[in-house]
């Protein structure tokens, strides 16, 4: 029974990994059917489900895994990553730490459970299992970075020497490099080492430049492409007898939070969590998962979504999105929405459109030192960075003109130094009662899952303003490109 078990578990996966995931799903039923002992085909299962939209359904599967006769450190793991999924943070945790308990000495463990400790907001917890990783194997690179991003480090207290000596030992490692140079860039910026920092933080970028394929041309040009299709004149255009519908009315309970990363989505989405009736849904696919499963038909990309039936989209959408629990709101935070701000509008007139914007070399800057996990391949690039920058300025000049009030703009600068003033005309636009312990973001205990889950747990600080002044001879590259695309930057 359990060879047979453990064979559709290997055709599920194979069936998965050539995309047939219909097909994939019985052979993962297959694999935990009478199933008395908690295995990673249950996390396996309930990830294929997640895949078809039936969060539901993965859940049932999780819920009742967790009941089973005790499995390995793998199968608790996986059904963590699932519950992290589904929003079930606190389950999620408990797992990662059922996995270190079951597994003592495999490092990934215990990354996996930082990771959820910072989402949590135990940023020491976290660190203490970052150092227990590392403890166990030095060449776990990507612990170290999460590790230096859990808190300011200081003159007196930080992993600079440590971290220089591992990148000595690794020396011709590109992953060490990457992972360990965003680290020593980021803790020597902390104790104000400004070029030692620049050094590092170019040396990671060039690194992971170096293993992307991609043109930033590319990207200068959808952006145009988006703007001429969503013209002012389509995006009025009547949608018909169902405009007036209580279906779209309802729209206004969703809220999206856009604008480049590092620019003050987080901060923004804070604030609004610690509203009355307000939950986020994270940084989700939803949108562009919405409106890639109604299209049809010939022509680009962009206009088979531009074509595609309003309603159709707007009901997958609150699918995909859930639904406001006795009327709360619900705030989708991924910042690359602003690619479909014009489609939102469309398909959703009355939801709340945001656009968080900041200084062009903070914001330049703030990328340029940051290590996504995906997305954002213009970053590792000063000249590229300044080339997107320019094509999203003028995409965000077309929203204005074609959304003007339905879009409300929000100047990061602005929101650090008068968060109460700001934070209010931002629930006005909302329609939110407003309340100024919102600002006091320390306090809200909400999960965080972004690149900014640790400066969250802090009051709202304004000293990261300005912050490329430190690195001005360094940025020439970037400030050139701004200006010979007409982007104004100081002098």
């Amino acid at each position: 029974m359990e060879a047979v078990a453990q064979a559709a578990a290997r055709e599920a996966f194979r069936l998965a990994r050539a995309g047939r995931v219909d097909e994939a799903l019985k052979f993962a039923e297959r694999a935990v059917d009478g199933a008395q002992v908690c295995l990673p085909a249950h996390g396996f299962l309930a990830s294929l489900l997640l895949k078809l939209g039936r969060p539901d359904e993965a859940e049932r599967i999780v819920a009742q895994a967790v009941e089973l006769a005790p499995g390995g450190a793998d199968a608790y793991d996986g059904l963590a990553n699932i519950s992290m999924a589904l929003g079930q943070h606190d389950r999620a945790n408990a797992l990662y730490q059922r996995a270190t308990q079951l597994a003592p000495n495999d490092p990934r463990f215990w990354y996996n459970l930082a990771c959820s400790e910072r989402s949590l907001g135990r940023l020491i917890e976290a660190e203490a299992a970052c150092d227990r990783g590392i403890a166990l194997d030095p060449s776990q690179y990507p612990t170290y970075l999460l590790r230096s991003e859990l808190r300011v480090q200081h003159s007196s207290a930080n992993h600079i020497e440590e971290l220089q000596a591992q990148l000595a030992r690794a020396r011709g490692d590109y992953r060490a490099l990457i992972f360990l140079g965003y680290a020593l860039g980021k803790e020597l910026d902390d104790v104000g080492r400004f070029d030692e920092a620049f050094r590092w933080f170019a040396a990671a970028a060039k690194a992971r430049r170096s293993r992307l394929v991609y043109d930033v041309a590319t990207d200068e040009g959808k952006l145009r492409r988006i703007a001429e299709v969503y013209t002012r004149d389509f995006i009025a255009r009547p949608r018909g007898a169902q405009a007036e519908s209580q279906a779209i009315r309802e729209h206004s309970r969703y809220i999206f939070i856009v604008g480049l990363p590092r620019s003050g989505t987080t901060l923004v989405e804070r604030i609004l969590t610690g509203l009355a009736n307000v939950r986020s849904n994270g940084e989700t696919d939803n949108v562009s998962r919405a409106l890639l499963a109604t299209t049809s038909g010939s022509g680009d990309v962009f206009e088979r979504v531009a074509a595609a039936d309003a309603d159709a989209i707007a009901a997958e959408y609150a699918r995909l999105a859930g639904s406001g629990i006795d009327g709360s709101r619900i705030i989708e935070k991924l910042p690359m929405n602003y690619l479909y701000l014009g489609a939102i509008h469309r398909v959703l007139p009355e939801a709340k459109l945001l656009l968080v914007r900041r200084s062009p070399l903070d914001s330049c800057f703030a990328m340029y030192r940051t290590l996504f996990a995906a997305g954002y391949p213009f970053s590792y690039d000063l000249a590229e960075l300044g080339r997107y920058y320019s094509a999203y300025e003028q995409l965000v000049n077309h929203w204005r003109a074609v959304l003007g009030d339905r879009m409300h703009e929000i100047v990061y600068e602005d929101l650090v130094h008068e968060p109460n003033r700001v934070g209010r005309a931002i629930a006005a636009h909302c329609e939110l009662q407003w309340s100024e312990s919102a600002i006091d973001i320390q306090r809200n205990t909400s999960v965080s899952l972004t690149a900014s889950a640790s400066q969250v747990r802090r009051p709202i600080y304004g000293n990261s303003s300005g912050r490329w002044r430190y690195y001005r001879r360094h940025l020439e590259p970037l400030i050139v490109t701004l200006r010979d695309h007409a982007v104004p930057v100081p002098t």
